[in-house]
This record gives C-alpha cells, sequence and structure tokens, in this order.
C-alpha cells in the first residue's frame, strides 16, 4: 500500500530512454514517492526491473490505461511515436535516410490521440497534475523534424500539449532540446519560450536532466500552470542548476 505521506505518481513511456530515468529516480526517492511505470510490452517491463508496479497498457485504448492511472496522484507523460528507418539505406552512398512509422504507431495515433486518452483518464480519476515532455521545434510548422515519415511529429505534439493546456488539471509543460545521453545534475538548465533557445549554441539537454525537471516540477506551486523550452549550457559552463524552485519561478508562460 502507498504510505500517506508519498505522491503516488505514474511515468507514461516508461520502457523509453527518457521514461525508464524518471521511472529509477522515482523508486530510489521512496520516502516521497510511490513509482508506477506504463509500457506497451512484457518485453519492455522485463527491461526496467519486472516489478508489480510496472503495468502493460496501450495509450490508443484508454480502458487499458484506467487500472494504471486509478489512484495516483501526478502522472508523467513520455510517450513519443518513434520513426523508424527504412532498411536498405547505404551511409556510403551519401544521401539522406528515408524514415517511416510503424503501422497504427503514426504521431497522430501516439502523440495527440494517444496522450489525449492518457489526459481524459487522468481527468476521469481525479489526478492532481500532468507533467507532459514534449520537444523544441513545435512553433516551426516546416520543422525538419515534421517531415519525417511525413509524420508531422511537432504539430501533433503541439495539439496535445494545447489540449492538455486547456484541461483545467495543473500541468507543466517540458518541451525539451536536442536529447543527450549523459550525465545528469552537471550543468546549468536553461529555460526559453516560443523557441528562442534553437537559436542559440545551448540547444540541447541531457535526457537525465529532463527526468529531474519532471520530478521537481511535482513539488512546487512554481512549475503549475508553465510551459516551457529546456535546454543546457556546456558542462564546465555556468553552475550546474540546484535550485529548481527558482528556475521555475522565472518562467512566466503558460503555453
Amino acid at each position: 500500500m502507498a504510505d500517506l505521506n508519498t505522491s503516488t505518481v505514474l511515468v507514461t513511456g516508461a520502457g523509453g530512454r527518457t521514461g525508464s530515468i524518471v521511472y529509477k529516480k522515482l523508486k530510489e526517492r521512496s520516502e516521497n514517492y510511490t513509482a508506477r511505470g506504463l509500457v506497451r510490452t512484457e518485453e519492455s517491463k522485463q527491461k526496467i526491473g519486472g516489478a508489480d508496479d510496472v503495468y502493460i497498457g496501450d495509450i490508443r485504448n484508454t480502458e487499458s490505461l484506467i487500472p494504471a492511472i486509478q489512484g495516483i496522484d501526478a502522472l508523467v507523460i513520455l510517450t513519443s511515436a518513434v520513426p523508424k528507418m527504412k532498411p536498405g539505406f547505404d551511409p556510403t552512398k551519401g544521401g539522406r535516410p528515408e524514415f517511416y512509422f510503424e503501422d497504427g504507431a503514426n504521431p497522430e495515433q501516439v502523440d495527440w490521440i494517444g496522450q489525449k486518452n492518457q489526459i481524459d483518464a487522468a481527468k476521469a480519476a481525479g489526478v492532481k497534475q500532468i507533467v507532459l515532455v514534449g520537444s523544441m521545434g513545435g512553433t516551426n510548422p516546416n520543422h525538419p523534424l515534421n517531415s519525417l515519415g511525413n509524420g508531422n511529429i511537432l504539430i501533433w505534439k503541439r495539439k496535445a500539449e494545447q489540449y492538455l493546456a486547456d484541461s483545467g488539471i495543473p500541468y507543466t509543460i517540458i518541451r525539451a532540446g536536442g536529447l543527450q545521453d549523459k550525465e545528469g545534475g552537471i550543468r546549468e538548465l536553461l529555460v526559453g519560450k516560443d523557441d528562442e533557445l534553437l537559436e542559440t549554441d545551448t540547444k540541447t539537454v541531457a535526457r537525465a536532466d529532463v527526468a529531474e525537471v519532471c520530478i521537481q516540477a511535482l513539488q512546487y506551486e512554481e512549475a503549475k500552470f508553465k510551459a516551457f523550452d529546456l535546454a543546457s549550457k556546456p558542462e564546465g559552463t555556468g553552475t550546474p542548476t540546484k535550485d529548481f524552485k527558482t528556475l521555475f519561478a522565472q518562467i512566466a508562460t503558460r503555453f
């Protein structure tokens, strides 16, 4: 049973590269959080430890989300459509690889319908806060990511973000820069708006830092009803961010 003093938090996309870090961090902070994860397959469940608190469900089917969402305090959404490279690409011949989305797993179905389903189910269950991880680049319809597999991924992500902002549930929308598989906690984090950071040299962020910001957002009122871009200074420049309350307090944008 969840301790009365802990907050029960469900991470969806918990088998993914960022979602699995959030799940692990929540498990490590068991004095504050009761962690749950949602994955698509038994294989993903085993990959992150196979514990009973990992549920298997399909975000395209709202019914399958109910057991995982029932009784949670907060939801962290880290699901995303993933483009696959078409076979036969030979880097030695130049040109660019072509990408596609598997049937039933394109951005409209995953990033829009799948996220909408999660928000609807969370609202019905009385969830108190939703943290949604999106991506920078959404202000530009011609962003190169939209052409991958003709998926318009950033357009569908943006639609889900707007739906969340209009839902009435306290929300935190984190639009991450280019995600890097690097150690977290050692860089100065930067917050911005409207993709302004994309015009600078500081437009990447470690997955571990995104995961940390997700969890810190659950702790501070200053993070609620906020949407922001997130990147970091290069390692060794600036001061590693430790004061998240101040980081959130400097954000004024609701969308």
